[in-house]
């Protein structure tokens, strides 16, 4: 078992800049993959990025890529997505989520409990 905390959200400005973080505990960190996913209101919650146990291959969505870094500190056991240039349709409830698998886009095992973030115009 794995628990995920985000913090970091907030409210910004178009044009602005967020640092999400993800604090894990329970299981060695190092043994997951991880991902960053959003939900806006009414939509279906997607995959922004995803980075090997290891941190060597990354993922990202199209609408986030040259924007958005993941990163991970495994001694630190702790995920990070820095987001710049942030537009008001980056806004969604964002959520760590931490996968079995050393890598995956698709399947993720657990989840935190989501960071909001508002961009406005």
């Amino acid at each position: 078992q794995v628990q995920l905390v985000e913090s970091g959200g907030g409210l910004v400005q178009a044009g602005g800049s967020l640092r999400l973080t993800c604090a894990a505990s329970g299981r060695t960190f190092s043994n997951y993959g991880m991902g960053w996913f959003r939900q806006a209101p009414g939509k279906e919650r997607d995959l922004v990025a995803a980075i090997s146990s290891i941190g060597t291959t990354t993922y990202y969505a199209d609408s986030v890529k040259g924007r958005f870094t993941i990163s991970r500190d495994n001694a630190k056991n702790t995920l990070y997505l820095q987001m710049n240039s942030l537009k008001p349709e980056d806004t969604a409830m964002y959520y760590c989520a931490a996968t079995r698998g050393l890598y995956s886009r698709t399947n993720y095992n657990y989840w935190g409990q989501g960071t909001q973030v508002t961009v406005s115009s």
